[in-house]
């Protein structure tokens, strides 16, 4: 407990002060000189001494409260509220077929690569308090599986129940990498971001992913590219389902970003432990200090007493 203004306190004795200093009212002399005893029968009753002595109470109490509140008392609490980081994230989730190839290790257990996708892509989401976080997925065709909302958790659910064949077995990167770009160039945020995920190579896009980074720069959109799968085109031309990485590093290149290979749900966590650090969360940031004010309470308790005394003041003037 605090005070925002203790110094009030000071105020505490002014009135009972003012009383003591000012002079008395002067009492107008009476209009008719009695003998003592015939005066005696004539003083009037006081028939309310307790009435004014509750009154004198009230008022007294209503100035200790008055000023109790003008010292502001308060106390320090951690807000809830997280405040918006100015950042705006879209991840563009590969669900081609390749996806379903069962070469991660997911708590012990072989998975496939969309399902350690979905594991750490989930948690990650839900990690960023502060940003709008959408998504896209792509495949044959690109489609906005979550609009750009600071309702994290919700795109987490999102990303948890994509399933390979809504948009199509082939690999549109192109596509995908367009469609994100297209939800971020129309936003005013600080900050604007792509996190791009892929396992195969561009097959369907009309357009070069490449050429799509490039436009990003112009518009001030960074893009980091994640690699994923056990061989890539470049060591092993001939594997199935290999990754194109070259392309996915020129791409980050041409956007400012970075790129990251993959070959692990180990790489997989190590990445987006990376992207926290070039992107930080305000999830890690220091919580938020506020005050809870309580000169409320006693404002309206002597709003309250000054309302009873005003009444008792009305019924012995009646």
């Amino acid at each position: 407990m605090s005070f925002a203004f203790p110094w009030a306190a000071l105020l505490l004795p002014l009135p009972f002060l003012l009383f003591r200093l000012l002079p008395g009212r002067p009492v107008a002399a009476s209009a008719l000189n009695l003998p003592p005893a015939i005066a005696e029968t004539f003083r009037p009753i006081d028939t309310a001494p307790v009435r004014r002595h509750a009154l004198t109470t009230i008022l007294v109490l209503v100035w200790i409260l008055l000023v109790a509140a003008l010292t502001g008392p308060r106390m320090e609490r951690t807000l809830e509220m997280v405040p918006a980081s100015g950042r705006d994230i879209v991840l563009a989730l590969d669900l081609s077929g390749s996806m379903e190839r069962e070469d991660f290790v997911l708590d012990g257990a072989q998975v496939s690569r969309l399902a350690a996708v979905q594991d750490v892509g989930a948690r990650f989401v839900r990690a960023r308090k502060g940003d709008r976080v959408g998504l896209v997925v792509f495949g044959e065709r690109a489609y906005v599986a979550a609009a750009l909302t600071h309702d994290v958790s919700a795109v987490a659910q999102v990303i948890e129940t994509v399933q390979i064949g809504v948009s199509g077995k082939a690999t549109a990167i192109a596509d995908g990498l367009g469609l994100a770009l297209r939800r971020l160039r129309v936003r005013d945020a600080k900050s604007r971001v792509i996190v791009l995920l892929s396992d195969g190579q561009d097959t369907t896009g009309t357009v070069d992913p490449v050429a799509a980074a490039v436009t990003a720069e112009t518009l001030g959109v960074r893009i980091y590219t994640i690699a994923l799968g056990p061989a890539d085109l470049e060591t092993a031309p001939d594997a199935r389902d290999a990754v194109d990485s070259d392309t996915l590093r020129r791409i980050a290149e041409a956007a400012q970003g970075q790129t990251f290979r993959v070959r692990t749900t180990e790489d997989l966590v190590a990445v987006t432990e990376a992207i926290d650090r070039l992107e930080p969360s305000l999830a890690d940031a220091p919580p938020i200090l506020g005050w809870q004010n309580y000169w409320p309470w006693l404002a309206g308790a002597a709003l309250a007493m000054l309302a009873t005394a005003l009444g008792l003041q009305a019924r012995e003037a009646a």
